[in-house]
């Protein structure tokens, strides 16, 4: 039996990713493999991944806050301790393997990992590596990634180009597939759709946008929209539409078919966080990506433009969203003929099997 250590956390971008390797490792070697989850105290994962059936430890590592606070200086003592839990974690678990996906609990797993003589494997999701990743690489014999170019930051002997491994399954939505999915939201199928979605917790500017544009629309919107304002905004979104009644939006907290919500949508007005990006790639949707200038790295306008470059997608700043994000949907709602190239060149892009070609190289190194 061999024994892999899984750890990622702190964001479902990186709990997914990891969920969805471990879905494949089972399928392949089902009882000759045994699965470990590290992740951080406090942290969601803590909360999703016992859910899903799997076994998991928590460190109690943190994040640098980039203003000055209390927190960090006790951040060095956290590490510490987080370094030899995982040390001992990795002992007690006899780890063939750890594999690292990104969060705070990653790097002191992989740190210690890469120290014991047990081979480690990184999956980077994004177009520019992190400074972890980065340093954790020199140590790694695997560096999966879902974006070109990535020797600007791994050693190129060592990297394998994979794709962003993903939960579900997604494909390019069929005629019959879009009118389920306008079904499914109680829209009109022969009326163009929109869907703006901001993640399961929600995005203050995609929210904003939506109100600025419904405002400036006098509440009379050209097309429907499908609007995700997540759990956050919910409740102060659902006021203002109640004030505001607007025909053809639907609007929830949060999407438990995005496939529906895929298929039904025209255009896809989206953040572009690492699997965001790859969903859209398998679903081959036109869409306008708004990056969150709130990350580490600045990585989710990297991530946007290295598919802006290939003509596989639009891109408007956080800070312009509000005044004309919507317009530039509807533009291109308008443009049948760029939104074919657009979804083209997007669904060129697509890795379907990202999973199980991680586990290939989970195999070649344990």
């Amino acid at each position: 039996m061999k024994r892999v250590i899984l750890s990622g956390g702190g964001t479902g971008g990186h709990i997914y990713p990891a969920v969805a390797v471990a879905e494949a490792l089972k399928k392949r070697f089902g009882d000759d493999v045994e699965l470990l989850f590290v992740g951080a105290e406090g942290k969601m994962e803590m909360e999703k991944i016992p859910a899903l059936g799997y076994r998991i430890v928590g460190l109690p590592t943190a994040g640098l806050q980039r203003r000055l606070t209390l927190s960090n200086l006790a951040l060095p003592f956290k590490v510490l301790k987080s370094i030899r839990r995982a040390r001992r974690t990795i002992r007690d678990f006899k780890a063939d393997v750890v594999v690292g996906f990104g969060g705070y609990a990653s790097g002191p797993v992989l740190w210690a990992a890469q120290r014991a003589g047990v081979p480690t494997l990184i999956q980077e999701q994004n177009s520019y590596a992190g400074l972890t990743n980065k340093i954790l690489a020199r140590g790694a014999r695997r560096i999966c990634v879902a974006y070109d170019h990535m020797e600007r930051f791994f050693p190129a002997d060592r990297i394998v180009h994979t794709g962003n491994p993903l939960r579900g399954r997604f494909s390019r939505p069929t005629a019959e597939d879009k009118l389920q999915g306008a079904a499914f939201f109680g829209l009109e199928a022969d009326r163009p759709t929109v869907l703006v979605v901001g993640g399961s917790l929600g995005c203050r500017t995609l929210n904003e946008t939506m109100k600025a544009w419904l405002t400036r629309q006098e509440f009379k919107p050209p097309f429907q929209v499908i609007w995700q304002t997540g759990k956050y905004y919910e409740a102060e979104m659902q006021r203002f539409l109640a004030e505001h009644p607007s025909p053809g939006i639907w609007q929830g907290a949060f999407i438990d078919r995005m496939d529906m919500a895929y298929a039904a949508a025209d255009v896809v007005v989206s953040r572009s966080g690492a699997c965001s990006v790859s969903e859209l790639c398998l679903v081959g949707r036109p869409t306008l990506f708004v990056p969150s200038p709130n990350v580490a790295e600045d990585h989710q306008t990297k991530n946007a433009r290295a598919l802006v470059e290939k003509e596989a997608a639009v891109m408007v700043t956080d800070a312009d969203a509000p005044t004309c994000a919507m317009e530039t949907a509807g533009a291109l709602l308008a443009d049948a003929a760029r939104r074919e190239r657009l979804s083209r060149n997007i669904a060129a892009l697509a890795i379907p099997d990202a999973a199980e070609r991680i586990v290939d190289e989970i195999a070649k190194i344990w």
